[in-house]
């Protein structure tokens, strides 16, 4: 698994979303990109953070960036998550976290004295070209948006 660091060109991927289409990094050439991922659909901090990135899309979109979520649940479950809240971006289903592994987000999590492997809640901002702005690995769920545009 490598790790991204900025300057670095993110990985190019092709998943599906939770309506079953085909999404790439490439399908948004020419313009900037959040690609944030969270542990599991429906859990009280993924859901603060989901609906933080959403309640602000308009802002996002004024300022010409795109939106995609990831995580590793099943198409079915991300449909679910993303028709509850009428999320108006993406949510990829990599559960063979093609799609994580490149981004080196899959790793060791600590939560209540227990060790597990699980994904690393991080977003990274990812430019017209293709290359990562900025990694935020030390997220705020309820303030997102101000983290990555302020």
């Amino acid at each position: 698994m490598s790790v991204l660091k900025i300057g670095d060109f993110a990985p190019n991927f092709q998943c599906k979303d939770q309506n079953g289409n085909l999404i790439s990094l490439s399908d948004f050439n020419g313009k900037r990109v959040v690609v944030f991922f969270y542990p599991k659909a429906n859990t009280p901090g993924c859901t603060a953070e989901a609906c933080n990135l959403s309640d602000n899309y308009l802002k996002f979109k004024s300022l010409g960036y795109e939106i995609i979520g990831v995580s590793a649940d099943s198409e079915k479950l991300q449909k679910k998550f993303s028709d509850k809240f009428n999320f108006p971006y993406s949510l990829l289903c990599d559960e063979n976290k093609d799609v994580i592994n490149a981004f080196g987000v899959w790793g060791l999590k600590k939560f209540m004295g227990k060790e597990y492997m699980g994904i690393n809640r991080t977003t990274f901002i990812i430019d017209e070209k293709g290359k990562v702005l900025n990694i935020i690995d030390k997220v705020k769920t309820k303030d997102h948006t101000n983290q990555i545009i302020g």
